[in-house]
């Protein structure tokens, strides 16, 4: 009777400490999403300075700056429901793909380039985009960790026991990855 007692209590214990690791690492996914969120949302929130300052000096490229301020309300949603995986993907891509197309449009505007309110935004974008780049590597490797507990032996039991899947690493879009053609990028916009 004493050895059934004492093995019971060792796979509870197991069971116990592979529950309570899963959980961990399932948090610190939900924790590395919200670093990835906060870093979107200070982005989409330098749009609407951005737009001021590029209206003041390239007037004729209203369609661009009507396509950046789209592409932020459209940002807006994903990122006030605090969605994860494909959605904040999204997000981010196609906020990537504006600013992008913003910074190409002020190449053909050295006033704008040499504006005080343009640099200071600039620079903040870069700062932004640094912090973002860390928020998307921390929940890349936060994501790797709750994977390989997922997938690992004894714990890939519990996982499945309670519905614990594997979840995707934040990759960046196919589209972003690729360097912009300027040329068609004042096609598109002029």
């Amino acid at each position: 009777m004493g050895i059934e007692l004492i093995v019971f209590a060792v796979v509870a214990v197991a069971i116990v400490l592979m529950y309570n690791s899963l959980i961990s690492k399932k948090n610190e996914i939900e924790n590395a999403v919200g670093g990835v969120h906060t870093f979107l949302q200070k982005r989409a929130d330098l749009i609407p300075s951005l737009v001021a300052t590029v209206k003041q000096f390239a007037a004729h490229e209203e369609k661009l700056l009507t396509e950046l301020t789209a592409a932020r309300a459209a940002v807006q949603r994903p990122l006030q429901a605090m969605q994860e995986d494909g959605a904040l993907q999204s997000a981010d891509s196609m906020l990537s793909q504006a600013f992008g197309r913003v910074v190409a449009v002020a190449e053909n505007y050295p006033e704008l380039r040499s504006n005080e309110n343009f640099l200071s935004l600039q620079g903040s974008l870069n700062e932004i985009e640094g912090q973002l780049s860390a928020a998307r590597r921390t929940y890349n490797a936060a994501v790797v960790r709750y994977n390989n507990a997922v997938e690992s032996i004894p714990t890939n039991i519990v996982a499945g026991l309670l519905g614990y899947r594997r979840k995707s690493v934040f990759q960046v879009a196919p589209e972003a990855a690729t360097k912009p053609d300027i040329a068609k990028l004042f096609g598109q916009v002029g």
